[in-house]
Parts: structure tokens; C-alpha cells; sequence
């Protein structure tokens, strides 16, 4: 799961009750990232192979290694733009939501852990099981990276710490 029950550190002066840490799925970890690329290169020379020593070669060596380029230039964004970090943390009197951007300043949301309510929506939202948290007057996103089921996963776990009313 992209997401984890997290031990309060105890030397904390004020430490939470329960914190979770929410963060995208990786499918190619970036110990594979390498290999990945390089077998990309090695299938790539298959064509070339018979072009050795022709002007062909020089003809498709251009595009083969724009492709890998390419490759090599999305998957570095795919992995810059997922540099995200959801930390929530629940205290007695209070509900904080800290959501950690790579391309921006923190967002945070506050509320009285009393009033909180967790809904899912299950439809009508920009993602199918949709999680939010509605409070001090403000209804906030969680785990909209999630997949579906691990939304509901979420929900499930969010309810049994906070109230759920809908």
C-alpha cells in the first residue's frame, strides 16, 4: 500500500495520537529505472545491426536515439511529478492535513477532530471512490493518487479514527 500508519516519534512535545503518510504508487522503482533504459538501448540497436557500415545507419541512428532521449526524459518527469507526500496527523483536539508538492508551497487544513466527517464518494467526484475529509468549514482531498480500491481501503481506516457521516 502508498500509504502508512506511522509510530508518533515520543521526544515530540505534543505527539499525535495516530499519523498516516500518503504517497503515489511507483510501478518502475528506480533500481529498474536503469535497467529498464538500458535494455530499451539494447533493442533499439537491433535494427541498426544490419545497417553497420552503411549510410542507413546514420539515417536511423538519429531517431532511435531521440526515442531513447525521449523515454529517458518522460520517465524523469513521470517520477519528478510524483513527488508528493499527504501527512495526516490526529491529536485530541485537533485534525491536520499537510499536503507536500514538489511544484508548490505546502497545503495545509486544519480542523476539531469532533467535527471532522470522512465521506466517500463513490460517484460525481474527479476520481471513482473519492475521499474527503469536511471540517472548519472547508472539504479537502485525500488519496486522490490512490487507486480505487485503496480508497476505499483509506476510508475504511479513516472512519474507524474519525467520524464518519457520510
Amino acid at each position: 500500500m502508498p500509504y502508512e500508519w506511522i509510530s508518533p516519534d515520543p521526544a515530540d512535545q505534543q505527539p499525535p495520537l495516530r499519523e498516516l503518510h500518503l504517497w503515489p504508487h511507483r510501478s518502475l522503482p528506480k533500481r529498474g529505472f536503469a535497467a529498464f533504459i538500458g535494455g530499451t538501448f539494447l533493442l533499439l540497436l537491433l535494427p541498426l545491426y544490419p545497417a553497420i557500415g552503411s549510410p542507413v545507419l546514420w539515417g536511423l541512428l538519429p531517431f532511435l536515439m531521440g526515442t531513447l532521449g525521449l523515454l529517458y526524459w518522460a520517465i524523469q518527469r513521470s517520477y519528478r511529478d510524483g513527488e508528493v507526500l499527504e501527512e495526516l496527523r490526529i491529536w485530541e483536539d485537533k485534525v491536520r492535513l499537510e499536503r507536500h508538492s514538489r511544484h508548490g508551497a505546502t497545503q495545509d487544513w486544519e480542523a476539531n477532530p469532533h467535527w471532522v466527517e470522512v465521506k466517500l464518494h463513490e460517484k460525481g467526484g474527479p476520481v471513482t471512490n473519492y475521499v474527503t475529509l469536511r471540517g472548519a468549514n472547508r472539504e479537502v482531498e485525500i488519496g486522490s493518487f490512490l487507486s480505487d480500491d485503496e480508497r476505499v481501503d483509506l476510508y475504511n481506516e479513516l472512519a474507524r479514527y474519525l467520524p464518519s457521516r457520510g
